[in-house]
């Protein structure tokens, strides 16, 4: 697909090296120069300068490739994972919701109910998707997608891409808060298989909304977090200019996740972010739910609950030292 490049500041110079290597292919090209020797070794720095920046990413920078316009989104990834998908509507009770999309699909031929938050590319889709924060009502579609897997023993995919729950005078009136807890209660009694994956941002409520699963898969740019770093920044700094600091100290990170035992599988990205390649990240992802998968599918209906709840249960628990 075509993507318009957008350069974030840690990226700067990266784009700078790669502007040096365009100009002087132009110049090779128009004037019958061989360049060949001069953009081999801009390459080299180029691939050396790229590889250095993203393995050394700091918090806040990883938020912001979790935020990155162009990153792929919920139908990005069921178009290259899935196989016969099947969009449903409505939560049956007041509208539908569309920064939440679900249906019925196959994944390798496998029949699995899909959910997920759905941001838009532009203001138009921005406006329509409510900028991939949902209303009560796409928590309530959710639910009655998710129980109607579980009613067919179908197991349960969810993508997590939201920077919370629509938090407007529409919400309230309809209920947000009853509608998260509702699908945080049921989610627990569902017997089988779910697993969850963050694809970007994972904020607070709005992403456990739709994501208590036997097993939480991450993204390696994206977080998980209770509250977004700007938020947390204007409660404990009364400053938002802090974010980056409050990025830090969330613990928000794939590899922070992992250490606290909340996410059991860290996704790797394509060099660069998940929008660099698209194909590539949805490999990996794909990978690692079908690797997942496998490992759930050994367990009975019981043991799957028993599973889910044991997680939930352990998060937060931890041992001082004496």
């Amino acid at each position: 697909m075509s993507k318009k490049k957008i350069t974030l500041d840690f990226e700067k110079p990266v784009a700078e090296l790669m502007s040096k290597i365009d100009e002087l292919q132009r110049l090779g090209d128009s004037n019958n120069v061989d360049t060949s020797q001069e953009i081999g070794a801009l390459r080299a720095k180029l691939n050396e300068t790229r590889s250095k920046i993203f393995k050394n990413l700091t918090p806040w920078e990883r938020v912001q490739l979790a935020r990155h316009p162009m990153r792929p989104y919920t139908l990005d990834y069921i178009r290259r994972l899935f196989s016969d998908f099947m969009e449903f509507s409505g939560d049956r009770r007041f509208a539908d919701d569309a920064a939440i999309v679900g249906g019925f699909a196959k994944l390798d031929g496998r029949p699995v109910m899909v959910i997920g938050t759905q941001k838009g590319r532009d203001t138009k889709e921005n406006v329509h998707r409510n900028f991939g924060c949902p209303h009560p009502e796409g928590y309530r579609k959710a639910l009655r997608l998710m129980k109607l897997a579980d009613k067919s023993g179908t197991p349960i995919i969810s993508f997590i891409d939201t920077p919370g729950a629509f938090p407007g005078i529409a919400s309230e009136e309809r209920h947000i808060g009853e509608a998260i807890a509702v699908n945080l209660r049921d989610m627990f009694d569902f017997s089988v298989p779910f697993v969850a994956a963050v694809i970007g941002e994972g904020g607070s409520g709005g992403a456990l909304g739709i994501g208590v699963g036997n097993r939480i898969l991450i993204m390696e740019n994206a977080y998980y977090s209770v509250i977004t770093p700007e938020g947390c920044a204007a409660i404990l700094w009364k400053d938002r200019a802090f974010s980056e600091k409050a990025a830090e100290s969330l613990r928000l990170t794939a590899n922070d996740l992992k250490d606290m035992g909340i996410v059991d599988t860290i996704v790797e990205e394509p060099i660069g972010g998940a929008h660099e390649n698209y194909d590539d990240a949805a490999q990996s992802l794909k990978k690692a739910i079908l690797s997942t998968l496998e490992e759930l599918d050994t367990m009975s209906p019981n043991e799957i609950k028993e599973d889910r709840y044991r997680k939930y249960r352990d998060i937060g628990v931890f041992n001082e030292r004496k």
